[in-house]
């Protein structure tokens, strides 16, 4: 009896995947989520030690991994020398784009210091951008030299489902470019397709500060009642992966955000 050709299960099998943002959080589960599928994974972050303890972490879960990880580390926390970081990561997990990228999924963020409208300065936004708004449309700036360029490839940023219903004193943190420009960048990277997941309140390590009071208001506001677990936004991913027919869209994951 002839071996069955799984189409679906085995559809990311031995592509290679950059992951912005992979050792933690979110990007730590996407990283998680790749090597299940048998994808080569490239993390990349701007603490090399944390990089090391990913693939060693990555490793322990599974010990018969097949996937290859890659680590590289790059600062994109500041406009001085972005560029040229980006450029050196690209070139060198792509051998100089011999090896070129099937799939790049921006997780990657910092810990915002913006406060209240009355108190902003024009210094204090532009610091919060570089991260989460200006270093995704400078990675697309060079993606194009050593991505695939097919529509079987995808580039996924990630946004908040503050910029559609803020909390009460966060408007600052609402003004964010990044889902107009995925939107934009689908149809300048065309056929690469290009997509935005949009995450609700998801328990990871960055929620260990928050007090059990404002946890269980989250939850509330929810209608499964319960914050997200990494693993369920990871799918999220995988789909903007495997949907070779999706482009220029936001995915909502927030379990239900609807009622406050």
């Amino acid at each position: 009896m002839a071996t069955p050709s799984y189409k679906f299960i085995n559809k990311l099998q031995g592509k290679r995947v950059l992951i912005f943002g992979g050792t933690s959080g979110i990007g730590f589960a996407v990283a998680e989520a790749c090597v299940e599928h048998g994808i080569t994974v490239i993390v990349s972050g701007s603490n090399p030690p944390k990089l090391l303890a990913t693939v060693q972490c990555l490793k322990s879960s599974y010990p018969k991994i097949t996937s290859q990880i890659i680590t590289h580390a790059c600062d994109l926390s500041s406009k001085e020398g972005l560029e040229s970081n980006i450029q050196n990561l690209l070139s060198t997990v792509t051998d100089g784009a011999k090896s070129k990228l099937d799939h790049v999924v921006f997780t990657a963020g910092d810990t915002r210091s913006m406060t209240s409208v009355s108190e902003v300065t024009v210094e204090q936004f532009e610091r919060n951008q570089i991260v989460r708004n200006i270093a995704p449309l400078i990675i697309a700036k060079y993606l194009p030299e050593y991505l695939e360029k097919s529509p079987d490839s995808s580039y996924t940023l990630t946004g908040s489902f503050i910029t559609t219903k803020p909390l009460p004193g966060w408007g600052l943190h609402a003004v964010s470019g990044v889902e107009g420009m995925s939107r934009g960048l689908a149809v300048d990277l065309a056929p690469v397709r290009v997509n935005l997941v949009a995450p609700g309140v998801i328990k990871t390590e960055a929620l260990k500060s928050l007090p059990e009071q404002a946890l269980a208001g989250l939850t509330n506001a929810t209608t499964v009642k319960r914050l997200g677990r990494p693993e369920d936004i990871a799918e999220a991913y995988l789909y903007f992966m495997k949907d070779g027919f999706v482009t220029g869209s936001i995915l909502h994951s927030n379990g239900g955000r609807l009622l406050v």
